[in-house]
């Protein structure tokens, strides 16, 4: 026998021996909690999604998944944990656009890549933000707010969550697509932005639309668009951007799972299954739909060709924006 044929025979015996370790592992997985990182504070639409999940997948799997919440550096403290954590399928992370879109080109060194350091496992679905104006503003429309801001340039403020946030980078997108000139106002988190906005101190912000919809809901605030390319379920009667007249315009911040790269095959379909299966469960579709979520389950697949598509987006809005973080 030749030393090629060999050669090869050992390779496909080490191949064959390494499937049927996966296998294995994955017939007695979970055998223990696992842990899935949320690499924001508690209290935030993030730790309502995860937590949902978390929940249903443990029931479901039959073993509890304990809830860690990292937070630090916009999320990529968290994110960069779990990357570099053991690829066994007992520690997750809540994926999100701000960590796996808009950290890797904010940060110059966030210490992961999104699509090299991690095995997807599902899509768990996307929560628009909400532009909102003090009801002393002008402006009852976008229309009426890009007209607003054309004959009043660099006057216009808009308050976020902070530098470098998806409400500063949407801020930044919306004024570029609609070719107007806005100053950006930052804030430490999504409540003090509002605070401000309640009291009339800034006209205008982007918000998530659960934290939004209740001060609309009461008229202390007026909703002028949802940044989705749908409405939503809890402002249905908002239009989106893109019925405002920018084309195209989708600025959603989606959620999913993955795993560190490397994870057995078998384990991310086993938790791909229970994901899906979660979704589709009446608690946390009541759960995600009161928050402002809309589902969208798919494949491993479906959630890697996301990831991409989303960076490569994302990345040229960062990049116009002019923001960078250490």
């Amino acid at each position: 026998m030749s030393t090629w044929i060999k050669s090869f025979c050992v390779v496909a015996a080490l191949l064959g021996q390494s499937v049927a370790i996966d296998s294995a592992r994955a017939q007695n997985y979970p055998a223990r909690a696992i842990t899935l990182v949320i690499p924001f504070a508690p209290g935030g639409s993030t730790s309502i999604v995860g937590r949902a999940i978390a929940d249903k997948i443990g029931e479901l799997l039959g073993e509890k998944v304990v809830v860690d919440n990292r937070p630090g550096a916009g999320g990529t403290v968290g994110t960069k944990a779990v990357a570099k954590s053991d690829p066994d399928g007992y520690t997750l992370l809540l994926g999100y656009t701000g960590t796996l879109a808009i950290g890797p080109s904010l940060y110059r060194n966030p210490g992961y890549d999104p699509r090299k350091d991690f095995a997807p496992i599902g899509l768990i679905g996307n929560a628009p933000n909400s532009l909102v104006v003090h009801p002393s503003f002008p402006a009852k429309s976008v229309a009426e707010l890009v007209a607003y801001a054309k004959a009043n340039p660099d006057k216009v403020n808009f308050g976020s969550a902070g530098a470098g946030t998806a409400s500063h980078i949407t801020g930044e997108y919306f004024a570029r697509a609609a070719g107007i000139k806005l100053v950006h106002i930052p804030y430490k988190g999504t409540g003090p932005a509002l605070t401000d906005l309640l009291g009339g101190h800034i006209p205008m912000a982007f918000a998530p639309i659960p934290a939004s919809h209740p001060n609309v809901s009461a008229g202390k605030l007026r909703a002028l668009a949802v940044t989705s390319i749908t409405r939503s379920g809890l402002l249905p009667d908002v239009p989106t951007m893109i019925e405002a007249g920018l084309s195209g315009f989708d600025a959603s911040l989606y959620y999913g799972l993955v795993a560190p790269a490397g994870t057995a095959r078998p384990i991310i379909d086993k938790l791909n299954k229970a994901l899906r299966d979660a979704l589709a469960s009446d608690e946390v579709k009541k759960q995600l739909v009161n928050d402002g979520t809309e589902i969208t389950p798919g494949t491993p697949e479906d959630y890697a060709d996301f990831i991409d598509k989303d960076e490569k987006k994302w990345s040229l809005l960062v990049k116009a924006s002019g923001v960078e973080q250490e």
